[in-house]
């Protein structure tokens, strides 16, 4: 997925931020926060088929809080 702009809602700034957290990162330590993610009660993964991908980040985008 190709963006030109950040997210709605960030600035520069945080997607810095985020970009140096990953790109900084030992593999044991993104390790260690894949299988945290998966211990995470708040969040569920699934399996989508890929063709799909585009159409269900369409819809979550429309959620709102």
């Amino acid at each position: 997925m190709k963006q030109t702009k950040p997210p709605q809602g960030w600035d520069n700034e945080r997607l810095k931020r985020v970009l140096a957290h990953y790109e900084n990162q030992t593999e044991e330590q993104a390790t260690a926060e894949d299988e945290q993610a998966w211990q995470d009660r708040k969040a569920t993964f699934i399996e989508v088929p890929t063709e799909l991908l585009p159409a269900v980040r369409q819809l979550l985008a429309t959620k709102t809080a």
